[in-house]
């Protein structure tokens, strides 16, 4: 195989290189794979990136390499990538502003794959508007694992339930879970975050044995951490149908409530879904995530 080559994406020219090279070496899984699973998932997923700043976690020479975080739009990309420059209080390179690729077609995904962007993060919000999602990270400490996530991720979905806010549940692609709650898009980021810590910390206080709603890690050994900062206007998740940079591929998936339910009770295994089985039931049941574009309720104030 060559080692560059021009290909045609919907009317755009994408160089693509080393397409053999292998990022997942446990699993032989290489770039053109990666290229292929991001051009199959695409469908389903660029809906979810549109209009949000990505950042990129890359991984040039597969995953058991170095790697580094890649918000600035790296020197030499297409001149048809679209980009915008955004503020970033508090820049660890002293930055104030940077210039964010946004991925709202499919040529400029397969570019951001080839790059060997294995991990995609978006923020809640669409550029120059307010969150339109309110986002639940469920992190477990060992010895709690994805099936204890489960559980509590059905103790989340009841109380929001309360506030008439509906919950989507997806796996994160490594040990945890996120929930994804449509909102409004009408209240600021700091009104979204207060209220998802008021809950967290609510839940918290229901279940101390089993939860906690505070970041220090000595805290969480065998308890589910419910991220509520996730709303923090300048911090990101992972994408729905991302990849995860682990020894074998696996990826952000959405669940039905019935086989968060089964895995909460045992009655099916816990873990995380490979990109075959992501395509496969992409295939099947659809974008479970889609109403997640429709909108939702304010939360309460």
């Amino acid at each position: 195989m060559p080692d560059r080559m021009l290909v045609e994406v919907d009317g755009r020219e994408v160089e693509l290189s080393n397409l053999d090279k292998v990022l997942y070496p446990d699993a032989g899984f290489t770039k053109a794979e990666v290229i292929d699973y991001y051009t199959r998932v695409a469908p389903a997923l660029l809906p979810h990136l549109r209009g949000r700043p990505l950042t990129r976690i890359r991984y040039p020479n597969g995953v058991g390499g170095q790697f580094f975080f890649e918000k600035n739009a790296p020197p030499g990309k297409p001149g048809w990538v679209h980009t915008e420059t955004l503020p970033v209080p508090n820049s660890t390179h002293g930055r104030e502003t940077i210039d964010f690729v946004v991925v709202d077609d499919l040529p400029t995904l397969v570019w951001v794959a080839n790059i060997a962007s294995l991990e995609l993060h978006t923020p809640q919000w669409r550029v120059g508007l307010d969150p339109d999602l309110l986002v639940v990270d469920l992190d477990p400490g060992a010895p709690a694992g994805l099936r204890e996530c489960c559980a509590v991720a059905v103790l989340m979905r009841d109380r929001l339930a309360r506030d008439h806010i509906e919950c989507y549940p997806k796996t994160s692609g490594k040990k945890g879970m996120q929930l994804c709650c449509p909102i409004a898009g009408t209240q600021s980021a700091e009104i979204i975050s207060g209220y998802a810590k008021r809950v967290a910390e609510e839940l918290a206080r229901a279940v101390p044995g089993g939860i906690t709603a505070r970041m220090a890690k000595q805290l969480r050994p065998g308890k589910v951490f419910i991220d509520w900062s996730q709303n923090n206007a300048f911090k990101t998740t992972v994408a729905p149908y991302s990849l995860r940079a682990l020894p074998t591929p696996t990826a952000s998936a959405p669940l039905t409530w019935d086989e968060v339910e089964s895995m909460a009770c045992g009655d099916a295994a816990a873990r995380q879904l490979s990109p075959s089985e992501v395509l496969a039931r992409l295939e099947s049941d659809g974008d479970l995530l889609h109403p997640l574009l429709s909108g939702g309720p304010e939360v309460p104030p």
